[in-house]
């Protein structure tokens, strides 16, 4: 009997872990289908997905290339021939205007740098530029201005046809006391293309403006342009100049001094003049100012050579070196009209100032 016992338990055992080891391999069967059937899914999900970033990095390049087509179209549509020469028209606009002390272009100094107080405002578009456009700029001591020169007396001939604008080949010069050279040999601003190139110290960067110092520009001046200056590229030691690029002291006068009531009456136009717009702090600076200009002989190259018409007199007749003209020269800075004397000595005397908005003061 009981070896009969022994021997079902045997077998129910037997079943049992047959059974367990069947259900068990049913689950793993079970559990690695499922885990194949995700790979497999997961696999395809990946193969659609490079499918349409491949198709959709070609689209985008199908349509740069397309965009590239469509600019280059543009602009060789822009830059068509308009005459029977070779003429292109270039579409550029100024991104900034300069608010000078210089009013007139007479007065205006010839080169940059030489008249240190000599300050601009440079007013940006700010649709054109926005303020985030000028970071960085304020770590450089100097930068380049490309502009318009607008105020040109011939800029109606840039519309005409080359054969009929006349534009000369050579100009006069002022250290050459009116002999002509190559136009291109000079910074004549009757140019071909009327664009100046100078450049100013920076004195600070304000918002979407920047304040600039020893400046050669006339007030409402565009600007096409700014970039930095570099003093390892931009400065060329070896550079060679001709000869009469360095006499300055043609240009250069004697001495510059002030009639004794001028100061007060300075001081009676400052009063009301607009603060918020001059680029000056006092009327102290503001005459430190008219001196810097007056140090250089600013009258055009037919005023310092013309004979003295009031008098009827001339260099070489009965006229002492230290005599001063009969001729009232005017300055005009900032709104303010600065009048001076000077001799064939070449000694400044600022005799006065006057401004629009006020009446000389009363003498006593």
């Amino acid at each position: 009997m009981a070896g009969r016992w022994s021997t079902e338990t045997s077998k129910w055992l037997t079943l049992s872990i047959t059974l367990t080891f069947a259900a068990v391999s049913a689950s793993a069967v079970y559990f690695w289908s499922k885990k194949r059937k995700e790979l497999n899914d997961k696999k395809n999900i990946i193969e659609e997905l490079e499918k349409s970033l491949k198709e959709s990095l070609q689209k985008c390049a199908a349509e740069r290339q397309g965009r590239i087509r469509a600019q280059q179209d543009l602009r060789k549509a822009m830059l068509q021939s308009v005459t029977d020469k070779l003429e292109t028209i270039y579409p550029m606009a100024a991104i900034g205007i300069i608010q000078s002390c210089f009013s007139t272009r007479n007065g205006t100094p010839r080169q940059p740098l030489i008249v240190p107080l000599a300050r601009a405002q440079l007013m940006f578009d700010v649709s054109r530029v926005p303020p985030a456009s000028l970071e960085g700029l304020e770590e450089y001591s100097h930068c380049w201005i490309i502009y318009v020169f607008h105020l040109n007396t011939d800029l109606d001939k840039m519309w005409k046809h080359p054969s009929r604008s006349k534009l000369k080949a050579k100009v006069r010069v002022p250290r050459l006391k009116g002999e002509k050279m190559g136009l291109f040999a000079t910074r004549s601003p009757h140019r071909p293309c009327p664009i100046g190139l100078t450049v100013a110290k920076v004195e600070s960067v304000q918002g979407s403006s920047i304040l600039l110092s020893g400046v050669d520009l006339v007030d409402g001046t565009p600007v096409l342009d700014i970039k930095p200056y570099l003093p390892y590229c931009d400065s060329i030691e070896e550079a060679a100049i001709p000869q009469w690029v360095k006499m300055d002291d043609l240009l250069a006068v004697a001495s510059v001094d002030f009639s004794s009531e001028f100061f007060a009456t300075l001081t009676h136009c400052w009063s009301a003049m607009d603060k918020k717009r001059s680029l000056y702090s006092s009327p102290q600076e503001f005459q430190m100012l008219i001196k810097q200009v007056l140090t250089w002989d600013i009258r055009s190259v037919s005023q310092r050579t013309q004979k003295d018409e009031i008098s009827g007199k001339t260099d070489n007749e009965n006229v002492s070196g230290n005599e001063f003209s009969d001729t009232i020269y005017h300055l005009n800075l900032e709104g303010l009209d600065v009048r001076y004397r000077i001799t064939s000595s070449s000694n400044v005397l600022v005799e006065d100032v006057t401004s629009p908005n006020t009446m000389p003061p009363a003498s006593h």
